[in-house]
């Protein structure tokens, strides 16, 4: 398996990170977890295009997670070379909602001619998907957040993906064991906001976890002048890597 994250940033805009955006390659499969503003070019920086992509995963339908699903689905009908394979779309609860008022308003600028889409959510349950299973659980942010376990191997590689999340038991046990723990962090600990964490929180949870490595992302800008690293060490001691735009990671 492996990670490459698109974009560690939030919705303010950076010249360093981009808005929420990561893809993890599993099972000869490729899988987009959100899309941020931005990550159709960073998609092609990484060397991946709105072709390739064969799965799209939302954790939650804030606009910094979402904002490019529209252009995705624009280019995949009008560009040069059309997309033609089957795209699925899967969220949490209410995104089927969410992608119909989509339709809704762009009409037939959506609509695709050469391939089709499914549209799921998934939601506290795990769905084999042949090449990998996905494990979902509801996680404390809006009422469509979700976080995803992909496990790839026969189930030896695991990687989780947290959206965006408050402290909660739910993330815990998604992470339990797994090789590789993807979590927000969003402000540092003073400033810190209900639905987010901070370096102490991951650091708890990735503790808590047992995880083998955590990966830390969604930073807002007043995170970089904080020493997230030390602060997460107070707490766990296991592998700790700071999230940067385009970074890849073998799982």
């Amino acid at each position: 398996m492996e990670l490459i994250i698109l974009g560690s940033g939030t919705c303010v805009p950076s010249l360093k990170r981009g808005s929420p955006g990561l893809v993890i390659k599993a099972g000869g499969k490729i899988l987009l977890f959100d899309s941020g503003s931005g990550t159709l070019r960073r998609m092609l920086e990484a060397g991946i295009t709105y072709r390739d992509a064969d799965y799209i995963f939302y954790s939650h339908i804030h606009p910094d997670h979402v904002a490019d699903l529209v252009p995705f689905l624009f280019a995949s009908k009008y560009a040069d070379i059309p997309r033609t394979k089957q795209l699925y779309i899967t969220g949490g609860k209410g995104f089927k909602s969410f992608f119909k008022k989509l339709n809704k308003v762009y009409g037939k600028w959506l609509e695709p001619e050469l391939y089709k889409i499914k549209v799921r959510e998934i939601l506290n349950k795990s769905v084999d998907f042949g090449d990998f299973k996905v494990t979902t659980k509801s996680l404390a942010h809006i009422k469509e957040s979700v976080g995803y376990r992909i496990e790839a191997e026969n189930g030896k590689k695991s990687i989780v993906v947290s959206g965006d999340t408050d402290y909660c038991k739910n993330i815990v046990n998604l992470g339990k064991d797994a090789d590789l723990l993807i979590l927000e962090c969003s402000l540092p600990d003073k400033k810190r906001v209900a639905g987010h964490l901070t370096p102490s929180l991951c650091g708890r949870i990735a503790a808590e976890s047992n995880c083998k490595r955590l990966v830390l992302t969604h930073f807002y800008p007043s995170c970089e002048s904080v020493d997230i690293v030390g602060i997460c060490r107070k707490y766990y001691d296991g592998e700790i890597v700071i999230a940067e735009d385009l970074m890849k990671i073998e799982v």
